[in-house]
């Protein structure tokens, strides 16, 4: 491996490792008298088993990636060789790729994955389009790269080879990413061709809009129902299409995919301004009818009903918006018109906060939306005056929302203030109210643990300037208290839904603090064990979401390790307390 500082060839100075995989090491270098930047790409015969193979492989992706030239691509500038290594130099790509892109937001929006699909449709077009074509085959979030420009580049040409016309001997072996691959990669099961790019395109797509990671186990594709229902059956019926076993049934070249997506785009923007026509049209006829109605017996009845038809019509604009702030804009025209309406704040629950992603920037869009003022006040001010177990209910989601789909230390203290506002709206209501008992209980004790949060993790101490180990012990019976939660094979989806909520928040809490909670006298392994137990007894009534029971018994051992890590140092500490060290 090239230590940072060295030069190689006498021309290019190593800076760092960008990147390492189990076959090649990859630097960034910059050139001695341009200072031009450049990735170096090694494969060594001390680090690589199958060296000659390998690096047969690279002096092949030099040999393709020197005869093209397109902005999807990357350029290669020089190739250098010696007894025991093959380094080629290439043109560095800053940006992120889309794996870590995707990593970082949980899933891409159908409207970033329409520009992204076309653009990744052309870069292929042009390798298919060489004499003789290039199959590259190893199409992957991993494998692409988006410039700060917005421009996709892909990387990796490994596994990329030329379409062979006459035989398939060359294409005998299995090269690709397993998940990924089309069904023709697999030794023995017919030549690849641009219908494999094609396949290879379609499940990356349907990673970036699932979230699903193809690469591990099953190695498959979930079902169609299990996608979700922000993917547009357009999208869906195309991507299924990718992804058929056989290549004749799918897009027989990248234009045909490129023109589907285009359609899907097309259709889109026409729907939109489809929609924003018959706002104006209904809003015209709106002011007409209130003007005509004007001495009309009723006049303010007629005119509450027209603002209902207005504010749903807005609603339903709001919810088909891929932009946030365009769907901010018709959910403030709402607002305006009905500022009490419970639909209103049902839907901006729904649409700013999606599962374990809920971000500072929808929070933020969300409270400029419920604190816009209007002539009586904040909006929020006046659903809460005129639907107070609405405003509740508000509340207790929004609170969840900070809680568990923003999930971290800040979210988990923002929410405290919407759990106290639900508690206290909920007080002053009749105990019969629809919330019900449980939910006033369950929003008492999300807000203590957000208080801890607000009080030790966010402000480094408590409100007399000092941690005490019985802060902790107020902590556990929290999060006891917590652990109370009942469900039998009678409860409800909902209840279900919040017990497994719970659970995984006491799991993580345990594991995460699990040293600071031994630290206490008052707590012992065997207690923090029991809360546990509690948790898996009550995983069997769970709904069988398999991804999410996967994560919760990950949790829950590491939360044993934890454990028995903590109890074995504290009893370390305590024989040398005996001992008088």
């Amino acid at each position: 491996m090239l230590k940072a500082g060295f030069v190689l060839d006498g021309k290019y100075r190593i800076l760092s490792v960008i990147g390492q995989g189990g076959m090649s090491t990859v630097y960034l270098a910059v050139h001695e008298r341009l200072k031009q930047k450049w990735a170096v790409k090694e494969i060594s015969m001390e680090y690589c088993e199958n060296y000659e193979m390998i690096s047969r492989k690279l002096i092949v992706e030099a040999d393709i990636l020197k005869r093209l030239d397109h902005p999807g691509l990357p350029k290669i500038v020089d190739i250098i060789e010696k007894k025991d290594a093959i380094w080629m130099v290439m043109e560095f790509i800053e940006g992120k790729t889309l794996k870590e892109i995707l990593n970082e937001r949980g899933r891409i929006e159908e409207k970033e994955i329409l520009i992204w699909g076309k653009q990744l449709c052309e870069v292929l077009s042009y390798l298919h389009s060489k004499k003789p074509s290039i199959i590259y085959r190893d199409l992957k979030p991993e494998n692409i790269i988006l410039k700060k420009t917005g421009r996709l580049v892909l990387i990796d040409f490994g596994t990329a080879r030329e379409y062979c016309y006459k035989n398939t001997a060359c294409d005998a072996m299995y090269l690709g990413t397993k998940g990924y691959a089309a069904p023709e990669q697999y030794g023995g099961m017919g030549q690849t061709d641009a219908r494999t790019d094609i396949y290879c395109l379609g499940v990356t797509l349907y990673s970036l809009l699932t979230g699903y990671n193809p690469e591990k186990p099953p190695y498959k594709i979930y079902p169609e129902k299990y996608w979700g229902e922000h993917i547009s059956l357009e999208m869906k019926s195309l991507l299924l299409k990718c992804i058929q076993s056989e290549p004749e049934k799918r897009y027989q070249n990248c234009r045909e995919l490129a023109y589907a997506l285009s359609q899907i785009d097309y259709k889109k923007q026409k729907e939109k301004e489809n929609e924003r026509r018959k706002i104006i049209k209904f809003l015209i006829f709106m002011m007409v009818g209130q003007l005509s109605l004007m001495f009309c017996i009723g006049c303010k009845k007629v005119s509450f009903c027209y603002k209902e038809e207005a504010v749903v019509r807005y609603i339903n604009i709001a919810e088909k918006s891929e932009d946030k702030k365009e769907a901010s804009q018709y959910y403030k025209l709402a607002l305006e018109l009905i500022p009490e309406e419970k639909l209103i704040y049902q839907s901006m629950i729904k649409y700013f906060i999606r599962l374990n992603h809920f971000q500072i920037e929808d929070a933020v869009i969300l409270l400029d939306l419920i604190n816009s003022v209007c002539e009586e006040g904040t909006v929020i001010e006046i659903f809460q005056k005129h639907n107070a177990l609405g405003y509740a209910e508000f509340s207790y989601a929004l609170g969840l929302g900070y809680f568990y789909d923003m999930g971290n230390i800040t979210g988990k203290g923002a929410s405290e203030k919407w759990f106290c506002e639900a508690i206290d709206t909920m007080n002053s209501q009749d105990e019969n109210e629809a919330f019900g008992k449980q939910k006033r209980k369950r929003a008492g004790l999300y807000a203590k643990i957000a208080n801890y949060y607000n009080t030790f993790l966010l402000n480094g101490t408590d409100q007399s300037g000092e941690r005490g180990t019985g802060d902790f012990m107020d902590f556990y019976k929290t999060l006891h208290s917590l652990n109370q939660f009942e469900v039998t094979q009678k409860s409800t989806k909902s209840d279900l839904a919040a017990a497994y909520l719970i659970s995984r928040e006491i799991t993580i809490e345990i594991m995460n603090y699990a040293e600071q909670f031994l630290k206490d006298s008052s707590i012992n392994k065997k207690m923090l064990n029991k809360e546990l137990e509690k948790i898996e007894e009550r995983t069997k009534y769970f709904i069988k979401e398999k991804k999410q029971m996967e994560e919760l018994y990950q949790f829950m051992n590491e939360a044993k390790q934890k454990i028995e890590i903590a109890d074995s140092f504290k009893d370390k500490e305590d024989v040398r307390d005996a001992g008088g060290t």
